[in-house]
């Protein structure tokens, strides 16, 4: 998986709900810090979606216990030919804990998103755009998903996409909350090239998520 242009993740924690998310996603984020029973469901996995593997960690915003444990769960599920993509945190690929999982992966295909999440604001842009390029340096995706308490969030959010994007590097960004969810709709206009939807709005996994169909429906038109 390329992640050449925006791609739309259905979020969940159950790979059974794959065909509710065709009509609208490109990818599967399965959740497997959410999921029963992970490694089961990706055996048994006959869906036509491909797979975003995603194993967050309880220290940023995931359930997940034991960084070992953790990660070995992810390199194991990177060898499945269903999953093209494997999401590890930046924190994790820059103290080099990560790095063998990423490395496994790409051996087997998978593209790598490197991820940074700050659930209580957003740093400033020179603080955004050096996460952005850690972030990209270290993966084939950098994912940096910030708090907004203004709307001056949200525009430093999307003026640093849109700038990074000029420049090459492939990134995936989005403002959590209230004031910033509608930047999940409109950051893909200015580079943004993953967004994140639950089915049902009642399982968001971030705080200011749209359902799957509406997220789809307004990136569409917004994209004309």
């Amino acid at each position: 998986m390329t992640f050449d242009s925006f791609t739309l993740a259905a979020s969940t924690a159950v790979l059974a709900d794959e065909p509710h998310a065709r009509d609208h996603a490109d990818v599967v984020e399965f959740r497997m810090d959410l999921a029963d029973d992970p490694l089961s469901q990706l055996a048994d996995y006959d869906g036509e979606l491909p797979i975003l593997a995603t194993n967050r960690a309880s220290w940023e915003g995931g359930e997940a216990t034991g960084d070992e444990s953790r990660l070995d769960a992810l390199e194991t599920a990177a060898e499945y030919d269903t999953v093209a993509a494997i999401d590890l945190e930046l924190e994790c690929l820059l103290s080099g804990e990560g790095n063998r999982v990423a490395e496994h992966a790409r051996k087997h295909d998978s593209a790598v998103v490197a991820s940074i999440h700050d659930f209580e604001e957003t740093p400033d842009e020179n603080r955004l755009r050096e996460l952005l390029e850690q972030a990209t340096d270290y993966a084939d995706v950098g994912k940096l998903a910030v708090t907004a308490n203004s709307r001056s969030d949200v525009l430093d959010l999307l003026s640093v996409t849109n700038r990074l994007t000029e420049r090459g590097r492939t990134v995936a960004t989005m403002a959590m909350g209230e004031i910033g969810r509608h930047s999940r709709a409109v950051a893909p206009i200015y580079g943004s090239k993953i967004g994140y939807a639950p089915l049902n709005s009642a399982d968001a996994t971030a705080p200011g998520q749209y359902d799957l169909a509406t997220l789809s429906q307004l990136v569409r038109e917004l994209q004309g």
